[in-house]
């Protein structure tokens, strides 16, 4: 059975232009998205992301922002080394312990 939701997938280069044509041609977003067929508060969500980060706004699917990705990477080592700072605080109170 098909889905009835089934969401489009939009390049880079389509979400640029229709912010523009917002922007700059002084359109509201309103008509843009329904001249184009674009979902309800979408450019308003392209808008806003072009304005947080405008070297990387739209990472696609499967691909992470770089900061995203430094975090993705650091987060084992992060891991590995909780485990390693809890075995020594550990052993620490093993050995600390007065002999009876």
């Amino acid at each position: 059975m098909k889905s009835k939701y089934s969401p489009n997938k939009y390049d880079a280069a389509f979400k640029r232009e229709s912010v523009r044509l917002v922007e700059e041609e002084g359109r509201s977003a309103s008509s843009v998205e329904r001249d184009l067929g674009i979902g309800s508060g979408a450019i308003s969500r392209w808008r806003k992301a072009l304005s947080e980060d405008s070297e990387h706004p739209f990472p696609g699917k499967g691909r992470q922002k770089p900061s995203g990705e430094a975090l993705r990477r650091l987060q084992p080592e992060n891991d590995i080394l909780r485990q390693e700072r809890d075995i020594l605080k550990k052993a620490l109170a093993i050995f600390s312990k007065t002999p009876k």
